[in-house]
């Protein structure tokens, strides 16, 4: 395992996030998160450095754990030139907004919660730029969609930023979705999602015929994320975001990230006809339309964020093109572009932080003013409008040189330098609208803030760096950007890059002709439509793209609720009765239409007459209970019985472990149930009609009677099972005789992880649903007796007093025994919540907690998160040994006086269950106990009353 590249990823999504949000909590030092996540992504930047002259060399960093290789998922991660480029634009622009952020942030945001949120976004993009392996690249990739929504939505006061918010997440998001489908199938197709076997088998997927579907699929995830038509408008809507955000998201990352899976995956898709047809014209399309579209903008960020599209186009366009040259075209660009633009809505949130408008028609004049952040602007504006002698000159020139080669329109093929050269001009035009409407074309009209000035240098630095870069790169390309350009395009070319030369002169020729219309027409297209004032006046029309979205999710809406509005009445017992319909319905369709329904071959055993007593005991209370169930305490009672009987057939189909757990979980859960219904009426009102009775009756008796069928029709045959495989490595694999508690906590440890997460969110949400929830004592029960609250009997309290060590001692020794005879955590928790049970029992609610330092419940959340975490980084230690999440390790070390002794890292994990199952239980008990308490002394709990 590669340390550096897991630091790389693990540093800010661990580190940052967790100690930027906790610095955030130290109103003292508002400071404080700033400097921690300039410290750590300082740290990260400097670590790809380190690496940088190997990965310039050709070389390619490696890192292999195992983690899910059943399904081909492994956390494998890779630096090579194109990881370098995108990593390093990530970590390096990432400092400079971090140090901006610092300055923008006004007194009253949570800077904790910014840059926590900020440390997260970078994770998951780093974890994009450097996977190996496609399943894990999708994660990543959801995860940009999850913390960009949040980054998005940051000032959450705000309208324009939920809905900004929730259209990122809701088209990136599904993107994201659709982009799994196409993995899915690309490594069905390859036989694996590793990266470094996928790239190698191009010949193979392009044969496939579902190489079409495959890349249709990944295109939609790649097109989404990158904002390409028509999924172009939910960028614009995200630039409600503080302007850090909108800088470092959608500039120089987030927006990128669809841009570098195509670069990732060309060496297998791309090169086909279809590949070039379809990505080459969606860029050039998207180009042209959003640069055409940002010159109408008045919104100082809204312009940046179309001409952010255009330039995306742009990069798409290369990528398609499919040849050599353009692929390093593509890569150069994407270095430019992350540095002009960038600074440039820095210097946009500069504007807006010192007028309080971003309204280019309020704006003009600002130069004077503001010299520096003037000057900034333009230089930064001309280096995305391509002029000379600016970086974004060189990508272009070569861009256009790409165009006029081109040839996937057939005999059409004369219009794509056309509209390449009119993508440029319109560039031309939206970069001189910024200029002279911000700084230049007259005083200001009627700014919120009436004196603007220069911001201090915190804001001004980062932009300075960022221009200075555009400059330099210009002047000496290939000094400072060549190598870097060459290793990346090679990566995405699957071969070594063509020779290429970047310079400010070319000779005279056509690409400069090119350039030189754009830029002339781009400004008489400008002067042109500003003479008289009429591209202030101009105002857009209601179809947009955006109102489409906003119909389309209504329309959704309303057509949920119509539906909800016909299935969904408030009784429960419709909702079950159309769930188990549905269930016999899907279940019987297959069992009928196949043959061999009656009683297998399998020899018969005889029934015992004791087994034949008890299951005729559960039968009668199971009549018993549908019988008497509006008698709620009575039919917890029956159900216990039920479950008591169960226990009986485990036992005696020598299954003690299931005995156990069964035994215990009735014990918890009735306790529970009745402390729940101690806050409900003691009987139920009878409301169904006879006809719905006899409904629900057909459906109790086809459901029940329809499993013992599909029960008897399995259990009289002989069949294939896969225990063998468990007993025979229970011992030699897991290190435990009890091959039950191995497969929970080493076979199917996933499983139960995901269990006791799920436990842990129950209690939490009866925690939530129940806090400050109080209920009045009754006087009297249902037949006029009057309840007596005296307090709990002596003998209770002694006998209590006495159970509990007995138990804790019980519960460990069930707990270290359960490798290897029965017992387990899980079993080992519910006995220990029995006892704690009995504990409240004996000695009410409020002296038990007392007496366990409850806090009122709130320590029972903290047992289940130790708990939790106990289980996890069990199961990650094992990636320090380059071994798949919860691989256990187990030995018999031999001890003095003790003698051998049989140990797991299991054991750990289990520990784990003990602790969630244990904090479960009693946040539950504990909440339900406070609900029936006297409302006038209620108790605060997790920030309820």
């Amino acid at each position: 395992m590669n340390l550096l590249l897991a630091t790389v990823v693990l540093l800010p999504l661990l580190l940052g996030t967790v100690l930027c949000g906790w610095l955030g909590g130290f109103k003292s030092r508002p400071q404080a998160p700033a400097l921690a996540a300039g410290l750590i992504t300082a740290a990260v930047f400097g670590l790809l450095l380190s690496a940088a002259p190997e990965v310039l060399r050709g070389q390619v960093l490696l890192s292999h754990v195992d983690w899910v290789p059943a399904i081909g998922m492994n956390l494998g991660l890779r630096l090579d030139g194109l990881s370098l480029l995108f990593a390093g634009l990530i970590t390096g622009i990432g400092l400079l907004i971090i140090v901006y952020a610092a300055f923008y942030l006004s007194a009253d945001d949570p800077k904790g919660k910014f840059y926590s949120q900020l440390m997260l976004f970078m994770a998951a993009m780093l974890g994009i730029a450097l996977s190996d392996n496609l399943l894990l690249l999708v994660v990543f990739w959801e995860l940009t969609s999850i913390s960009s929504f949040l980054l998005v939505g940051y000032w959450g006061h705000k309208e324009e930023a939920r809905q900004g918010a929730r259209m990122a997440l809701a088209v990136t998001g599904g993107g994201g979705l659709v982009l799994l489908a196409g993995v899915i199938v690309l490594g069905q197709i390859c036989g694996s999602y590793d990266l470094g076997q996928m790239l190698t088998q191009r010949d193979l997927v392009q044969a496939d015929p579902r190489y079409p579907l495959a890349l249709g699929l990944i295109l939609v995830g790649a097109f989404s994320k990158s904002a390409q038509l028509p999924f172009h408008f939910w960028l614009p809507e995200a630039m409600a975001a503080p302007t850090p955000v909108s800088a470092y998201l959608h500039s120089a990352t987030m927006v990128k990230a669809g841009l570098f899976l195509l670069a990732r995956l060309y060496p297998v898709l791309g090169g086909t006809v279809l590949f070039e047809g379809v990505v080459a014209s969606v860029g050039l399309a998207t180009m042209v339309f959003a640069a055409f579209v940002a010159i109408f903008k008045h919104d100082l960020k809204g312009l940046l964020a179309y001409s952010t599209i255009s330039h995306l186009g742009f990069i798409t366009f290369m990528i398609g093109l499919g040849t050599p040259m353009s692929a390093v075209v593509a890569v150069f660009h994407v270095l430019n572009h992350a540095c002009f633009k960038a600074a440039l809505f820095m210097t946009a949130g500069i504007v807006d932080h010192e007028t309080g408008t971003r309204d280019m028609r309020r704006l003009g004049g600002l130069m004077k003013l503001m010299p520096w952040v003037g000057s900034l602007g333009l230089l930064a504006a001309a280096a995305m409008a391509g002029v000379p002698p600016f970086n974004g000159f060189l990508s272009k020139e070569l861009m256009l040189e790409q165009a006029l080669h081109a040839g996937f329109w057939g005999s059409l093929s004369w219009a794509i330098p056309v509209l390449a050269t009119l993508g440029g001009l319109c560039s031309v035009a939206y970069s001189l609208r910024l200029v002279h409407d911000v700084f230049f074309n007259g005083p200001a009209r009627e700014l919120p803030q009436a004196h603007p000035h220069e911001p201090p240098w915190g804001m001004k630095l980062p932009v300075l760096v960022l221009v200075a870069l555009c400059i330099a790169i210009g002047l000496a390309p290939m000094w400072l950007a060549a190598p870097l350009v060459q290793a990346a395009a090679g990566a995405m070319l699957g071969e070594p890059a063509p020779a290429f030369q970047f310079a400010l002169w070319h000779g005279l020729n056509l690409p400069l002709l090119m350039s030189v219309i754009a830029v002339a027409g781009g400004a008489l297209l400008y002067f042109g439509l500003m003479r008289g004032g009429r591209l202030h006046r101009y105002l857009p029309g209601p179809l947009s793209a955006k109102a489409m979205f906003h119909a389309t999710i209504d329309g959704l809406f309303g057509l949920a609720g119509r539906c909800t509005r016909r299935l969904e009445n408030g009784s429960l017992q419709r909702y079950a009765a159309w769930m188990v319909a549905t269930a016999i319905a899907l279940s019987a369709w297959p069992l009928l239409r196949s043959e061999g329904l009656t009683t297998g071959s399998r020899e018969l055993l005889a029934a015992p007459p004791l087994a034949i007593g008890v299951w005729l005991l559960l039968i009668l209370m199971g009549l018993a209970l549908v019988l008497m169930h509006r008698q709620r305490f009575v039919a917890v009672i029956l159900a216990g019985g039920v479950g008591l009987v169960c226990s009986m057939a485990f036992l005696a189909l020598s299954a003690p472990d299931l005995a156990l757990t069964q035994l215990s979980v009735d014990v918890v859960s009735t306790a529970l149930l009745l402390m729940g219904l101690a806050l409900l009426p003691q009987a139920g009102k009878i409301e169904s009609s006879s006809l719905r009775r006899g409904r629900d009756a057909l459906l109790a008796l086809l459901g029940g009677g329809g499993m013992a069928w599909l029960s008897w029709l399995m259990l009289t045959r002989d069949h294939e099972s896969i225990s063998w495989y468990f007993l025979e490595n229970a011992l030699a694999g897991g290190g435990g005789a009890n091959v039950v508690n191995v497969i929970l906590v080493d076979f199917r440890g996933y499983d139960t992880f995901g269990e006791i997460t799920v436990l842990g969110i129950a209690a939490v949400g009866v925690l939530a649903l129940l806090d400050g929830f109080r209920v009045k004592r009754p006087k009297t029960d249902g037949a006029g007796r009057p309840w007596s609250y005296a307090r709990e009997p002596l003998m209770l309290r002694v006998v209590a007093r006495l159970v509990l060590p007995l138990a804790l001692m019980a519960s460990a020794y069930i707990y270290w025994r359960g490798h290897n005879l029965p017992g387990g955590g899980f079993i080992a928790g519910l006995v220990t919540g029995v006892a704690l049970v009995l504990q409240y029992m004996a000695n009410g609610q409020q002296r038990a907690e007392a007496l366990m330092h409850a806090q009122g419940g709130r320590r029972y959340v903290r047992w289940i998160g130790v708990g939790l975490l106990i289980a996890w980084l069990t199961g990650v230690g094992a990636f320090l040994f380059g071994r798949p999440f919860l691989s256990s390790a187990h030995g018999h070390p031999s001890l003095p006086l003790i003698g051998e002794l049989p140990l797991a890292t299991a054991a750990l994990f289990d520990l784990g269950v003990y602790i969630t199952v244990v904090g479960a239980t009693m946040l539950m008990l504990s909440v339900l106990g406070s609900a029936s308490k006297d409302g006038r002394k209620a108790v605060t709990r997790g920030g309820g009353k």
